[in-house]
């Protein structure tokens, strides 16, 4: 098979493995910057091309679209579609869950356990909006935030008020959530490939970081999903429309809650923690579907 990986940077550990993964496997793989394609739309022929190279002969893609470049990424993922190339994350798929809010409203929609969230339009009531969060101590997210990026936990009533103003002044729109006390700054990272969780790790911030993110000093440990955990991401992912997902989760008094759906998790967290080939997994996944 002829594979394209969309990744706008070659180097990354995880457009590595898939190179690398892809050729073990004896397929003819290629990276390509998403971002320096150009789409020709007409009538029945729709065409990409690549450093003025027609891409044809396309078996499949594996979008590794970046979310500062969601809009165009997801255009040529698109573009790809209606050449009738198999992709292993669909255009949709990924424009829903690149936005936080209607991410979560999917997820409410299906059932799923999430931590209280509370979303307003620049309201100048704040004192109400940490009340409808459950009350201080609150978390506050950017919704265009990535990586831990633009996430505050505000300890006090005063201090979440403040920071809601603030960014409402600058028109920034945020979200406000309960924050989960028991969770301890830990999350769970559930890696799920075509209707399986193929790899599990727990992310324990570091000392004093509410954040577990592993780019900001957290460290991750293989874990074994209780089945509701299991049930929880699978059905998360299956809500999103996504054959491939990482599906962050905290564990609470009231059983596991989504905090996030990812299209584009990175590989090198779960690899190193579980030391599993998950690369191997998404080749497969490819096999069986094209």
């Amino acid at each position: 098979m002829n594979i394209k990986i969309l990744s706008a940077n070659s180097h990354l550990y995880s457009t590595q493995r898939l190179v690398e993964a892809a050729k073990k496997r004896k397929h003819d793989v290629e990276v390509i910057n998403h971002a320096k394609c150009d789409i020709v739309i007409e009538k029945k022929n729709p065409v990409i091309y690549y450093k003025g190279h027609k891409l044809d002969h396309t078996d499949a893609i594996i979008p590794r679209i970046g979310a500062s470049v969601t809009f165009y990424g997801t255009a040529v993922v698109r573009q790809f579609e209606m050449m009738r190339v198999f992709t292993t994350t669909e255009s949709q798929a990924l424009v829903r869950s690149r936005d936080k809010l209607r991410s979560l409203q999917v997820l409410s929609r299906a059932g799923l356990g999430l931590p209280k969230t509370v979303f307003t339009n620049y309201s100048k009531n704040v004192k109400e909006i940490v009340d409808q969060a459950g009350g201080a101590p609150v978390i506050i997210k950017l919704l265009e935030g990535t990586q831990g990026i633009g996430v505050i936990l505000a300890e006090t009533r005063k201090a979440a008020e403040s920071v809601i103003e603030a960014f409402n002044n600058l028109q920034a729109r945020v979200i406000v959530q309960e924050f989960i006390k028991e969770a301890g700054g830990a999350d769970i990272r559930a890696f799920i490939v075509d209707g399986q969780v193929v790899g599990a790790m727990k992310r324990q911030g570091k000392e004093g970081e509410f954040r577990s993110n592993l780019h900001r000093g957290g460290t991750a440990t293989v874990i074994k999903l209780s089945d509701e955990e299991e049930t929880a991401a699978l059905k998360a992912a299956k809500a999103m429309g996504l054959g491939i997902a990482g599906v962050d989760m905290l564990q609470s008094a009231r059983g596991p809650l989504i905090l996030e759906v990812n299209s584009s998790p990175g590989l090198e967290g779960i690899e190193t923690a579980t030391g599993k080939d998950i690369a191997n997994s998404i080749i497969k996944y490819i096999e069986r579907n094209v």
